[in-house]
């Protein structure tokens, strides 16, 4: 899920503190690299922050790239293999064309596909969202937010990750023989500033849209801000992704209808734990299918403060 935030440092300071080969630090290395900058990585570290907790005899890391490009992430892999780590769970910017990357870190360490697949890879299990059923709830409430039907316009970073693909897919399946049309697909490549422009480019065009649709974290965030800049809350429908904290606060206000979430501190959690595990010779957690599904939920007005305090507390460490 790509998404807009406040997380820790950078790559670069975040790779300096893994340990590296041949060092006199004794305990193991397990990265977490994500897609970009979110608060919906935040949560997922006070995951990762659980599990090594529970076991302190490995060093854990979440590392975030710099700039939300998949040559970014082949960068951070490349110096991640060359310190010896033993295992990498990764959320893939563009799984189709690193095939050959990801499967370079199987062949050395452990490798876990999280967030986003990498099913063509060698990685062992992935820990996530089941993106297309994702995208069936998120296409039901698109049609709660418009039971009469209406023009929809969706908003992503790229269409190359197979998250994207996977809940658009649901979302088409969810309207087929409906009344809601998908006039197009806007993407952003992970750039917040275009993810804006792009919405309110939508707003200057087509004066009868009726709902607009963010798929990835910060895009939610954006679409309310423009529809709120462009004085159209209360007439254009905004259905989101995952839980910042002004997609939270547009729901409570009601400018947003709703949003599906995820549990990144799951992700986190049971990516490191699961790993931990493979180390140790077991694998028997790993299904058949090796995908590992953590289920969604839906936040609209009914249960959004509850949540709201949830997530505070989850971002601040409590």
């Amino acid at each position: 899920m790509q998404r807009r935030s406040l997380l820790a440092a950078p790559a670069a300071l975040a790779l300096a503190a893994l340990p590296r080969a041949g060092a006199a630090q004794e305990k193991r290395s397990l990265a977490f690299v994500v897609n970009v900058s979110a608060d919906f990585w935040t949560i997922c570290r006070r995951g990762i922050e659980k599990a090594n907790r529970e076991h302190p005899d490995f060093a854990m890391e979440m590392i975030v790239p710099g700039q939300a490009s998949a040559a970014e992430q082949r960068r951070i892999i490349d110096e991640l293999l060359a310190r010896r780590v033993a295992g990498i769970a990764i959320s893939p910017i563009n799984p189709a064309n690193s095939t050959e990357t990801l499967n370079r870190v199987a062949s050395q360490s452990i490798l876990f596909t999280s967030d986003s697949d990498a099913p063509n890879s060698n990685r062992l299990v992935y820990i996530g969202t089941d993106n297309v059923a994702a995208g069936r709830e998120a296409g039901k409430q698109m049609k709660k937010a418009l039971p009469q039907g209406g023009k929809a316009m969706l908003f992503v970073g790229t269409m190359d990750a197979d998250n994207a693909r996977e809940r658009v897919q649901g979302i088409r399946e969810e309207l087929q023989g409906g009344e809601i049309n998908i006039i197009d697909i806007r993407t952003d490549e992970s750039d917040i500033a275009r993810a804006k422009r792009n919405v309110e480019d939508t707003l200057a065009r087509y004066a009868d849209i009726n709902l607009l649709v963010g798929l990835w974290a910060y895009n939610t965030p954006q679409i309310y801000q423009a529809v709120k800049g462009a004085g159209r809350d209360g007439k254009v429908k905004i259905v989101g992704f995952d839980e910042d904290a002004l997609t939270l606060r547009g729901i409570a206000d009601g400018t947003i209808e709703s949003t599906v979430v995820q549990q990144p501190f799951e992700f986190g959690y049971q990516s490191m734990v699961g790993m931990v595990k493979v180390l140790n010779g077991d694998r028997s957690f790993i299904p058949p299918n090796k995908q590992i599904i953590i289920p969604t939920r839906i936040i609209d007005k009914s249960n959004v403060a509850e949540f709201q305090k949830q997530m505070r507390d989850l971002l601040r460490g409590a």
